[in-house]
C-alpha cells in the first residue's frame, strides 16, 4: 500500500506524512494480503513520538496480522520537518523545511532502520573566487600604475564598483544524507544529523535576515569556498565520527550558476547496498 496519508510525531512536531506499508506474500496459495490490517496498524504512529522501538512494534503488528502469510514487513514514511533557525547576527529567526524519509524493515534477517535527510546550503566556487581576485589585482595595477596610493585612496578604491570589478559565483546547493541505524538504536538522530551537517558546511541557507545577517553570510561564503568534492569530504568526516549510525551514503549537488549542468559528488562508508549513481 503506497501513499497513505497520516500524521506522525517527530522532534515534538505533528507532521503530515505519506506512508508506504507492505508485507511479503510467502504463501503461494494466498491471493493477496489484508490491506485493512496494515492500515489499522498504522494508527499507532499518530499518538507516539517516532522512534525505532515504535517502528518495530508497528512492523511486528503487520506480521502478527498476517501470520502464516508473511515473513517480512516494510514501512516507509515521507514527511517534511520544520525547524526554526536563528539569523546569523540579528535577533530574527524563521522556519526551514527539511525533507525527511524513514524506512524500516523487519524479517528473518532482523530489524533495519534507515534515514534520508535533505538540507540546503550555499557554495562559493573556489576557482571563480581565485579568478575574481586576479581581475581585481589587474584593475588595481592598471588604476595605480607607477603610483604610491595613500591608505585613503586604497580604501575608497576597494569600496567602489570600479575597483571590485569581479565577484565569485555561488550556487544554492543540496546535501542528501542516507544513514543506516544499528538494530538496537534507541532514537532517530534527525535533529543532530541536520545540526551537524549545517555546522560543517558553515553556509546553511538562511530564513529571515537583516542587512547585517546578509553581510555575515557573504563573509561566511567568502571564507568557505567549496567544490562539491570539498562539501562531500566535510560531510563524510562528520558522519564517520557520528555516534549511533552503522553506515551512510551521502550525495551533494551544486546547482551551477555558471554551467547549465550540476556538479555532483558522493561518498559512502560501511554501506553494503549499492548507492544510486550520481
Amino acid at each position: 500500500m503506497c501513499g497513505i496519508a497520516l500524521p506522525i510525531r517527530v522532534e515534538g512536531q505533528r507532521l503530515g506524512a505519506r506512508a508506504d506499508a507492505g508485507v511479503s506474500l510467502d504463501d503461494g496459495a494466498a491471493r493477496g494480503i489484508h490491506m485493512s490490517r496494515l492500515y489499522l496498524a498504522l494508527a499507532e504512529l499518530e499518538h507516539q513520538a517516532l522512534s525505532p522501538g515504535l517502528l518495530r512494534r508497528v512492523l511486528q503488528t503487520f506480521l502478527d496480522s498476517h501470520r502464516g502469510l508473511s515473513r517480512r514487513a516494510s514501512l516507509r514514511l515521507d514527511a517534511e520537518l520544520l525547524l526554526e533557525r536563528p539569523a546569523l547576527v540579528s535577533p530574527l529567526s524563521g522556519w526551514k523545511a527539511y525533507p525527511l524519509q524513514v524506512q524500516a524493515r523487519l524479517g528473518p534477517q532482523g530489524f533495519h532502520v534507515e534515514l534520508r535527510l535533505q538540507l540546503g546550503y550555499s557554495s562559493t566556487c573556489p576557482c571563480s573566487a581565485a579568478l575574481a581576485r586576479q581581475l581585481i589585482q589587474q584593475r588595481f595595477s592598471e588604476d595605480f600604475d607607477g603610483q604610491s596610493p595613500s591608505h585613503r585612496q586604497v580604501l575608497a578604491w576597494l569600496g567602489s564598483s570600479e575597483g571590485i570589478v569581479a565577484t565569485p559565483h555561488s550556487q544554492r546547493s543540496t546535501a542528501e544524507l542516507h544513514v543506516r541505524l544499528p538494530e538496537d538504536a534507541g532514537d532517530l538522530p534527525i535533529r543532530r544529523l541536520l545540526d551537524g551537517a549545517e555546522a560543517v558546511l558553515a553556509t546553511a541557507l538562511q530564513t529571515a535576515v537583516k542587512r547585517a545577517d546578509e553581510q555575515a553570510f557573504a563573509l561566511a561564503n567568502g571564507q568557505n569556498p567549496m567544490f562539491c568534492e570539498d562539501a562531500a569530504r566535510r560531510l563524510h568526516g562528520m558522519l564517520v565520527d557520528f555516534p549511533g549510525i552503522d553506515g551512510f551514503h551521502l550525495r551533494v549537488v551544486h546547482a551551477e550558476s555558471l554551467h547549465a549542468h550540476d556538479a555532483v559528488a558522493s561518498a559512502s562508508h560501511a554501506w553494503n547496498l549499492a548507492p544510486s549513481t550520481p
